[in-house]
């Protein structure tokens, strides 16, 4: 890329996000309020979430917690209760926990590096704040960014994964990056690659870089080269247990990699052993949920209604009394922090 396709290339992605800011085109509450935390806390939400998604939850948090000092006085269950439905709870946890180091701080980190140093914040996140809350030059890396940069140079790579992909084309979005305009460019290219320049039928007569674009010639679909990633089908049998019109919960464990300390309708293995060779248990419902590269069938078992009560085995009972299981009538359901598909099953069902 030639130093003279740089020059036009953010010459063109600021007015083109300069004329989209002040015509309103994709407004944002973060954009509107900009400020340090403002930011941190759009950035932590934003990682694998739709904007669409993250902004009623934006706007609810920052009613709430208005810096980071008032988020560091929070509870983690308050936290994370606030953050369910978005998933990926530990960014929840991690957001806490940067507010509480922050608050404890002289002053905020005034760098990408420094940033860096903070549970939760990784390369994007630490450059996404720094340049666009401090004006840091440094330049933002994320799936939109690799895909416009794939395309305007139409790499012939192929990367193992978005992370492999994003390591490649580091440098180059630092020598693309306008040095005097770093929060402003980054927030182009990633807006470019969520609303023109998108993973399929890319708008590529609305781009305002297309004439710089080597895969507007070819075919833009075809880039960047990403080996598939293979999906995983699993299916997980649950159960719908209520007793005197209160409903059985399982937690995760507290260090568990997902859905930490998450209430979710209890395994059914874990209860009965294998639901599906009960005879006094029926399918009530089968639903779907995607977590990562994991496609989950979930069956939810109930006891039929025919037959008498089910007995409930002893380890139920060790259950309960350790914090495994829960019996949690209507108004306790309301103040724990399910993950968001059972809360939807679970409002579904529970009437």
């Amino acid at each position: 890329m030639t130093a003279a396709h740089i020059t036009g290339i953010r010459a063109a992605l600021l007015k083109w996000f300069d004329d989209g800011r002040r015509s309103g085109r994709r407004p944002m509450p973060w954009r509107n309020a900009p400020s340090l935390y403002n930011t941190v806390v759009s950035e932590f939400m934003l990682q694998q979430t739709q904007v669409e998604t993250v902004r009623p939850y934006f706007e609810r948090w920052v009613a709430r917690w208005s810096d980071f000092s008032a988020l560091a006085g929070a509870s983690e269950d308050e936290v994370v209760r606030a953050w369910e439905g978005l998933g990926y709870y530990n960014r929840a946890r991690n957001l806490r926990r940067l507010a509480i180091a922050v608050a404890a701080m002289p002053a905020p980190p005034h760098s990408a590096a420094a940033w860096r140093k903070l549970p939760g914040v990784g390369g994007y996140t630490a450059a996404a704040i720094a340049s666009i809350a401090q004006g840091e030059p440094v330049a933002v890396v994320d799936g939109n960014v690799v895909r416009v940069l794939a395309r305007l140079t139409a790499e012939p790579a192929v990367f193992k994964d978005n992370g492999d992909a994003a390591k490649f084309f580091a440098p180059l979005a630092g020598r693309v990056l306008s040095p005097a305009h770093p929060g402003e460019h980054n927030q182009a290219m990633m807006d470019l690659g969520a609303l023109i320049c998108r993973p399929q039928k890319p708008l590529c007569s609305e781009c305002p870089v297309s004439r710089f674009c080597a895969a507007s010639k070819t075919s833009p679909a075809d880039f960047p080269r990403l080996r598939p990633r293979e999906t995983q089908k699993v299916t997980v049998n649950r159960l719908w247990l209520v007793r005197d019109d209160k409903l059985l919960l399982q937690r995760h464990a507290a260090g568990a990699r997902r859905l930490a300390a998450l209430y979710e309708l209890p395994l059914a293995e874990r209860v009965f052993g294998a639901a599906g060779e009960r005879e006094d248990l029926v399918l009530l419902a089968r639903r779907r949920r995607a977590i990562s590269n994991q496609q989950i069938t979930e069956n939810i078992f109930t006891p039929a209604p025919a037959l008498p009560a089910t007995p409930l085995p002893a380890v139920l009972d060790d259950g309960l009394a350790s914090g495994e299981f829960l019996w949690a009538s209507r108004a306790t359901l309301q103040t724990l922090t399910l993950s968001g598909p059972h809360r939807r099953w679970i409002n579904e069902f529970f009437r």
